[in-house]
């Protein structure tokens, strides 16, 4: 065996060794992958971006935990398992502009720059824009606009997008946001009432097409400001 050979050994024995490394692991193999997330490219992202330092310093042992921690104004962080399976089911690729609503912790949306050639991240709150942007600076990731605006029927300041993200829940689906999505672009939501919600999956085909996909039944807190159905009065 070569020095080199040895040293890089050496180095991976070190890596998992440490704390932080072994929770990543466990997380990836019995979070996400038990969660039918299986695609290499985002197993591999999941590793390398460090989930730990998009929280809070007393949350860190939580960092890898399968539950949605707050971070603050009533707000949470998706679960890993359900990152994961957003990454997953829009298949995001290096031409995409992805548009974000719900900017968090800025987990999500690092992740989603790792992928894209850009992202327009929208929160309403200034305190978690401004706290996600010093977290992405510190990770040397520069391909990303965070804005400050209620974005609960969309951005169409920055359209058209090749993804969009919801990371709250809606009460109905999201109709004009649909409409700033160019032709190929895809789209998640989760959308519905508790006790089941349903998490979507829409492709724009063609101009006024588009194809619509249940993924899964899952729950989120609902987002912000989201539109409420309509009422009608006889």
């Amino acid at each position: 065996m070569t020095s080199s050979t040895m040293h890089h050994q050496h180095l991976k024995t070190e890596r998992l060794s440490m704390p932080s490394n072994i929770a990543r692991f466990n997380m990836i193999e019995q979070q996400i992958r038990t969660w039918e997330v299986l695609d290499p490219a985002v197993l591999a992202l999941l590793d390398v971006v460090p989930r730990e330092n998009f929280v809070a310093e007393a949350q860190r042992g939580l960092a890898f935990a399968d539950i949605e921690l707050p971070i603050g104004h009533e707000q949470s962080m998706l679960s890993p398992k359900l990152e994961a399976r957003i990454l997953q089911s829009l298949n995001v690729k290096k031409t995409d502009k992805v548009l974000l609503i719900g900017t968090g912790s800025g987990y999500l949306t690092a992740l989603f720059a790792k992928q894209a050639q850009y992202v327009v991240s929208v929160d309403i709150f200034p305190d978690l824009s401004e706290i996600a942007g010093k977290r992405l600076k510190q990770q040397g990731i520069d391909n990303v606009t965070l804005v400050v605006a209620d974005a609960a029927t969309g951005y169409s300041a920055a359209a058209p997008y090749d993804v969009i993200v919801f990371t709250g829940s809606l009460h109905v689906y999201p109709v004009e946001a649909e409409k700033m999505l160019n032709v190929g672009g895809r789209m998640f939501a989760v959308v519905g009432e508790l006790p089941i919600m349903q998490a979507t999956l829409t492709q724009r085909a063609a101009e006024g097409a588009a194809h619509h996909e249940t993924l899964f039944e899952t729950c989120l807190p609902p987002l912000i400001n989201a539109p409420q159905p309509s009422k009608f009065e006889f």
